[in-house]
């Protein structure tokens, strides 16, 4: 394992069989990629393209048909390696009549953290995640948004190397789900690295140093966020105070309106119509992988822009 992966994935493949042990369906399909150290990744897809099972094999919750998963320095179906995993999973399943206090107690005796341990651990997430009002409460009481931070807090609660989350904005307010961003963000000042599924695209674009999106269980687009949604083929200058006659001649008069704070960059495209993109093209193209170059090369109309 290279010192800078926590995960390394290689030929993954799950096939799942019916009771007469005949071919199902095929979930993942020869999946290779590499989760860096300390980085926020963000794996996508629609329903039905393998992002859940390749989270479960992370886990060690099913087992591949073929391939090698390594995870921490240790194979995926080590379970001791989960000793340093966080997992929030799309749906928080917690004992309905404890308390926040209560609830971390309960997962800081299953990590066998001592007493001092689980009440510092539970003061410190209780108040990070916002429910410092709300920690006497049962969390039969909770919204389904306050449900959410709680389970954040119990899937820190061992301080994880590794955090996996599963569409960790679902059911928040626009408040909750930029605190839950800053959060993810927080997580990684730490040096924690994140692993991510989300269908709230925006979001991932917010926070996520990498991406991966998965369709039909074949890896279609891997690669840093900044350059997949990077318009090569456009270029864009940004000022405050560029003046009409700038505007009309920038490139030739540009020095001698002597603008400044003028920037020059690529536009960039939203994650949104890259996903949809890749999915269509997937579509019409079954076992295409596509390239940075590719996706960057399409990505908005050609020509310069000012």
């Amino acid at each position: 394992m290279s010192n800078d992966a926590v995960i390394e994935i290689r030929n993954l493949s799950k096939i799942y069989r019916d009771f007469w042990g005949r071919k199902k369906v095929q979930a993942v399909k020869s999946l290779s990629m590499d989760v860096k150290r300390g980085e926020v990744f963000g794996l996508l897809g629609p329903n039905g393209s393998g992002k859940t099972t390749t989270m479960k094999m992370l886990l060690g919750l099913l087992f591949p048909t073929s391939g090698e998963m390594t995870i921490l320095g240790k194979p995926a179906s080590d379970v001791s390696k989960n000793e340093k995993i966080g997992y929030l999973p799309e749906e928080s399943y917690l004992y309905r009549f404890l308390n926040a206090d209560e609830t971390l107690d309960f997962y800081g005796r299953l990590f066998k953290m001592s007493s001092a341990e689980r009440n510092r651990r539970a003061d410190e997430l209780i108040e990070m995640v916002g429910l410092g009002k709300a920690r006497h409460r049962q969390l039969k009481e909770y919204s389904k948004g306050m449900t959410r931070r709680i389970g954040l807090a119990q899937a820190l609660i061992n301080n994880p190397d590794l955090v996996l989350l599963d569409e960790p904005t679902s059911g928040l307010d626009p408040i909750g789900t930029r605190e839950m961003k800053d959060l993810i963000l927080r997580l990684k000042s730490e040096g924690k690295t994140v692993v991510m599924c989300s269908h709230q695209l925006a979001d991932v674009q917010d926070v996520c140093d990498r991406i991966a999106v998965l369709f039909q269980g074949e890896l279609k687009v891997l690669g840093r966020v900044e350059d997949l949604l990077e318009v090569r083929n456009e270029t864009q200058i940004r000022s405050s105070s560029l003046s009409d006659a700038a505007i009309s001649d920038i490139r030739e008069v540009l020095k001698k309106h002597n603008i400044s704070d003028a920037v020059i960059s690529r536009p960039r495209a939203d994650l949104e119509e890259l996903f949809l993109r890749t999915v269509r093209e997937s579509g019409e193209r079954p076992g295409r992988r596509f390239t940075t170059e590719e996706i960057a090369g399409k990505s908005g109309k050609s020509g310069g822009q000012a």
